[in-house]
């Protein structure tokens, strides 16, 4: 694992010495995609969850 620890480390030098508008925009570029990302999937998850624990929107409710 000693190579992956040093390609970041080769990667946050290279950032670092950027001036800070590049490094906004690289930052943008790689956590906007990654958090959009993330956000679909936890909405698929909760949603496949809620449907296993309620009834559907246009499923009747039996309540004997």
């Amino acid at each position: 694992m000693s190579w992956l620890s040093d390609w970041w480390n080769g990667v946050e030098l290279w950032i670092t010495q950027l001036a800070f508008p590049f490094q906004f925009a690289i930052v943008i570029a790689v956590l906007l995609p990654v958090c959009a990302g993330l956000a679909w999937l936890i909405d698929r998850v909760v949603d496949f969850g809620a449907s296993k624990v309620s009834p559907s929107r246009g499923e009747e409710v039996d309540c004997d």
